[in-house]
C-alpha cells in the first residue's frame, strides 16, 4: 500500500511555479527517488511531504495524515535529512543524539544504531571536527532516531567522495532492508540507478516521467550505443540506414551509433558484406544518465532559478 500520496500538488513563489501539478505514490518498503534539474521543484515537493512548506494547492499524505494540518502525527513516523543541515560546532555526537533522543515519546536506542553508522568512536568528538562523511552518518542517525516508518533522504551524498558515497549508499539499503521507506532526492544519477525502485522525474515542476531506473532507460532514444574504428571506410548511406538507429556519427575516426539490439545485428551484417574489420568494437547499454537528458528540458535557467526557495534552502514557512 501507499504511504505517501501526493495529488495536484502545486507551490508557486513570487508568482512562478515551483511545483505544477505533481503527481505520484510511494509504496511502503521501496526506495522511491526524485531527479530533476537545479530548480525542478525537487526540494520544494519533499518539504511540502515533511510539513515544511504548505502547498498553495493539492494534497499530500503520509500515512493518512496531513503533513500540515496533523503535524506533530507525521513528525512521528517520518524522519528527514534536509537538504542543508548544521549543527552547533561544539555539540558532539553523544550530545546530539542524547537531545534528538528527547524530542520522542519512544525513541530507538540510539547506542546501537551509532554502531551500525560506524559513529561509536566519535561520540565525544564535537561536529566541527566531524569528517563529512561523518557528518552525514550523524544525520542519517538523527533522521532515525525516532523510530520512523518513513525517511526523506535530500541530497543526501552531495560533497562526498566516491568511497564515503559508497559506504552512504549501503546505508540507505540498509534502513530500506529494516523495514523503513526511503524517498531519495538525487542529482546523482549513479546513485538512483543503483538504489531505487522506482523514479519520478520532475522537469519544470512537474512529473516528466515516473518509472523503474530500467524502465526509463528503455525509454531512451539511445537504448545502445555501437562505437568502432573500421579498417576501410563505410559508405554514410548505408549507414544511415541501419534499422532503429537514432544517431549516427563519428569521433576522431570511430563511428558512433545510437540504437538497439536490432542496430547492433545490423552493424554485424553490415561489416561482414563489406569485409570491414571493426577495431575497439564496443557495445554499451544506456544508462540514466541518457534517459534523463532524453526525459528533460535542456533549456533550463539554472541561474534563474538559483535563487528560488526549491535549491537554496530558504527558511520553512511558519505553519498554521
Amino acid at each position: 500500500m501507499a504511504i505517501i500520496e501526493v495529488r495536484g500538488l502545486r507551490k508557486a513563489y513570487g508568482g512562478k511555479p515551483a511545483v505544477d501539478g505533481v503527481d505520484f505514490s510511494v509504496e511502503e518498503g521501496e526506495i522511491f527517488g526524485i531527479l530533476g534539474p537545479n530548480g525542478a521543484g525537487k526540494t520544494t515537493t519533499v518539504e511540502c511531504v515533511e510539513g515544511l512548506r504548505i502547498p498553495d494547492a493539492g494534497t499530500v499524505r503520509v500515512a493518512g495524515l496531513d503533513p500540515v494540518g496533523d503535524h506533530l502525527e507525521v513528525t512521528q513516523l517520518l524522519g528527514a535529512q534536509l537538504q542543508e543541515s548544521e549543527l552547533q560546532a561544539k555539540l558532539t555526537v553523544r550530545e546530539a543524539l542524547e537531545l534528538y533522543s528527547a524530542f520522542y515519546p519512544k525513541p530507538v536506542d540510539w547506542r546501537p544504531l551509532a554502531g551500525r553508522l560506524g559513529l561509536e568512536e566519535k561520540l565525544s568528538t564535537r561536529f566541527a571536527k566531524l569528517s563529512g562523511g561523518q557528518k552525514q552518518r550523524l544525520f542519517i542517525a538523527l533522521s532515525l532516531i525516532g523510530g520512523p516508518r518513513v525517511v526523506v533522504l535530500d541530497e543526501l551524498t552531495t560533497g562526498l567522495d566516491p568511497r564515503a558515497r559508497r559506504d552512504t549508499w549501503r546505508l540507505i539499503e540498509e534502513i530500506r532492508d529494516s523495514g523503513v521507506t526511503v524517498l531519495l532526492v538525487t542529482h546523482f544519477m549513479e546513485e538512483a540507478q543503483r538504489l531505487c525502485d522506482r523514479i519520478a522525474v520532475i522537469d519544470r515542476g512537474k512529473v516528466a516521467a515516473l518509472d523503474t531506473p530500467s524502465g526509463l532507460i528503455a525509454r531512451s532514444t539511445a537504448s545502445t550505443v555501437i562505437s568502432f574504428t573500421p579498417s576501410e571506410p563505410l559508405g554514410d548511406e548505408e549507414l544511415a540506414a541501419l534499422p532503429k538507429a537514432a544517431s549516427v556519427g563519428t569521433q576522431g575516426g570511430r563511428i558512433v551509433i545510437n540504437g538497439t539490439d536490432e542496430t547492433v545485428n545490423a552493424v554485424i551484417t553490415l561489416l561482414a558484406r563489406h569485409r570491414v574489420t571493426a577495431h575497439q568494437l564496443r557495445v554499451t547499454e544506456a544508462t540514466l544518465d541518457d534517459a534523463f537528458l532524453d526525459l528533460t528540458e535542456n533549456d533550463i535557467d539554472t541561474t534563474a532559478t538559483a535563487g528560488q526557495p526549491d535549491e537554496a534552502a530558504a527558511q520553512p514557512e511558519e505553519r498554521v
